[in-house]
């Protein structure tokens, strides 16, 4: 099977944000890694003709250059070419989301979550709607319309209470999202221009940041490991990496909350990242991410399986029993990989 990978940052898309570069890299030069010692594909990955990263042997590279609408054209004709495609690219303006619905356009398989899954998993509004009633415990969420005048961003906040996380109604990551603790910081938010587009309050739940790093089928899923995450708490967040598996007396919550999350989903397949914190009442679910995360960099360096292998199978609905990690590592946003004390 000829699989092309395209990770947007690295293919294409970048520009200027050296942490998503970083990031990306370090995922896609994780994955082509795995893909290439299953010897069962051939792989083809993007590159942005600006950037020189390096790329494992016995991966075929192809250049995405000139203006926007020169590459579309260039990576809709890699998509034709392949038999299979793996996205990796942040949820916002829909990126993901329209990138996975050029491949399903084209009829190819798409290994990962088809793109009505992904605008549902990535509307962060929404999500908290359709988990609470399944006795998921969430945030408290409020959004904000595009343009709404500082009035409005102040109710809520007071409804809501300081202090609180101000975030994209659909984002990536920990870009453009701010720990807001009291009014006054809350008018300067408004006043940098965060207000022109669809924007949320949600409350600010104290505990372990944390992720589950899952494989699903479209319907069902297997929780791999449940991380710690690294986040420096300001304004605004920054992500550091993490470390696979945590050790916390809130684990096995934290794995079931996000396999009861992903299944809520209808289409959430392959690989799928939920971030979360651990406190004493439980695991709130805080975000899905229906794509590969930067924890991958280390959950391939602790489990005994393929993980790539592992994801191709889910979506051709095989999904894996269980695993149990035999080492614990840390990793950074980077892709710096180091075994845990």
């Amino acid at each position: 099977m000829r699989i092309l990978v395209h990770e947007f940052a690295t293919g294409g898309g970048f520009a200027g944000c050296e942490h998503l570069v970083r990031e990306g890299a370090a995922m896609r030069h994780a994955l082509l890694a795995d893909l290439v010692e299953t010897h069962a594909h051939q792989i083809v990955t993007t590159s942005d003709a600006r950037l020189r990263l390096s790329m494992p042997r016995g991966v075929e590279v192809a250049a995405l250059e000139g203006p926007p609408r020169r590459r579309t054209a260039q990576l809709d004709r890699l998509i034709a070419e392949a038999d299979a495609v793996w996205l990796i690219a942040p949820e916002t303006d829909r990126r993901l989301e329209r990138l996975a619905s050029r491949v399903e356009r084209r009829g190819r398989v798409l290994l990962g979550s088809t793109s009505a899954a992904i605008r549902t998993a990535s509307d962060k509004a929404a999500l908290p709607r359709l988990l609470e009633p399944r006795g998921i415990l969430v945030p408290r969420t409020l959004p904000i319309a595009g343009g709404a005048p500082a009035e409005v961003w102040m109710t809520a906040a007071r409804d809501i209470g300081f202090p609180l996380v101000v975030k994209p109604r659909r984002g990536a990551g920990c870009d453009d999202v701010h720990l807001v603790r009291d009014e006054n910081q809350l008018h300067d938010t408004v006043a940098s221009g965060r207000g022109r587009r669809p924007m949320l309050l949600q409350q600010f739940i104290r505990g372990t940041h944390a992720s589950v790093s899952l494989v699903a089928d479209g319907r069902h899923a297997v929780a791999l490991a449940v991380n710690r995450q690294s986040i420096r708490e300001s304004a605004p967040f920054r992500y550091r990496g993490g470390e696979t598996p945590i050790r916390h007396a809130r684990s096995a919550c934290a794995a079931a909350a996000a396999v009861c999350a992903c299944e809520s989903i209808p289409g959430l397949r392959g690989y799928v990242g939920i971030d979360l914190v651990l406190t004493d009442a439980g695991a709130a679910i805080i975000e899905i991410n229906p794509r590969l995360t930067t924890a991958y960099v280390g959950l391939r360096c602790v489990l005994p399986y393929n993980v790539a292998a592992l994801v191709v199978d889910a979506c051709h609905g095989r999904l894996p029993k269980p695993p149990r990690a035999h080492r614990r590592v840390r990793f950074t946003a980077a892709g710096r990989v180091r075994g845990a004390h």
